[in-house]
């Protein structure tokens, strides 16, 4: 049996729904959609009265997803208890599951290549974590919510109400909640000896060593498209970023960690959220009410 959702509320919990809203960026677009807090949110819908993650909602998951997996460390691969097969880069993607997206789903806008490599690139592997979750919003022909959705990333469907999975829903939603208002040392970082911003956080997952040229791990346009340069720079709070700490074209550097372990800073993990999401994932149907130029938190 079908769910039909209209409200928020209807599908989450009321501390959830609090969280929701303590989200700087959801409460804004909701305020403005008219909701009111202490009364009942509705649920996004299409022309088809499908109701739909709008793209505010699906960029907190992202960013979410991406400081619990990897802490948003570029090269990021880690082996789970009794797998065979590593999870691989920012959104720490089983190299199966991207297969699968590829030739079952028709997910085509990054090709595959033969070397799990192509995983570290930042926009390849949030467009494949983002194609993931779409499905998830809508596994088995039902309107699934927030919490199904994050669960079953962790663990798989069968695990979605699994007692296993809970401590990461909980983790998933402390980390939402402060994700884009707490103080941030690398929206405007230190800069180390070397002149590379400095990462104040500890304990990182391990990193791959699979760079085969030692470039890769240092500038941005060594792991990204001239397209997704072209789009990270038309982005204004990034372009804000990179101007200030004086990149130039052609040789954008990662910021680095103690370790020297390339990072996404917190502006440029939204700000490629924000492109795959405009460009791959938009409902066509729907207009998002959010371009490029008005996302500048």
């Amino acid at each position: 049996m079908a769910y039909s959702f209209t409200y928020w509320d209807d599908c989450v919990d009321p501390e959830d729904l609090e969280a929701m809203w303590n989200v700087p960026e959801v409460s804004v677009e909701w305020l403005k959609a008219g909701e009111e807090q202490g009364q009942k949110v509705h649920l996004s819908r299409d022309p088809d009265g499908q109701p739909y993650l709008t793209q505010t909602e699906m960029r907190g998951m992202i960013c979410a997803i991406a400081e619990l997996e990897s802490d948003r460390i570029l090269l990021v691969m880690n082996t789970p208890y009794k797998s065979k097969e590593p999870n691989v880069g920012l959104m720490q993607l089983l190299p199966k599951t991207v297969e699968w997206l590829i030739s079952e789903l028709g997910y085509h806008s990054y090709a595959a290549e033969e070397n799990i490599e192509y995983l570290f690139k930042p926009f390849i592997n949030v467009y494949f974590a983002a194609a993931y979750l779409k499905w998830l919003s809508s596994f088995d022909n039902n309107k699934r919510d927030e919490e199904f959705m994050i669960r079953a990333y962790k663990g798989g469907t069968k695990k979605a109400t699994h007692k296993s999975t809970l401590r990461y829903w909980k983790s998933y939603l402390a980390v939402k909640e402060s994700f884009p208002c707490r103080k941030s040392v690398d929206d405007d970082p230190p800069l180390n000896n070397s002149g590379l911003p400095v990462h104040s956080q500890t304990g990182s997952p391990e990193h791959s060593d699979q760079s085969k040229d030692a470039n890769d791990d240092i500038y941005w346009d060594s792991r990204t498209s001239p397209d997704d340069m072209n789009a990270m720079w038309n982005h204004p709070a990034v372009r804000k970023v990179w101007t200030k700490s004086k990149e130039t074209r052609g040789k954008v550097r990662f910021s680095q960690d103690e370790k020297k372990r390339p990072y996404l800073s917190r502006v440029e993990m939204k700000a490629v959220a924000d492109i795959i999401l405009i460009r791959y994932l938009s409902n066509p149907k729907t207009k998002s009410g959010i371009g490029l130029q008005s996302l500048q938190t």
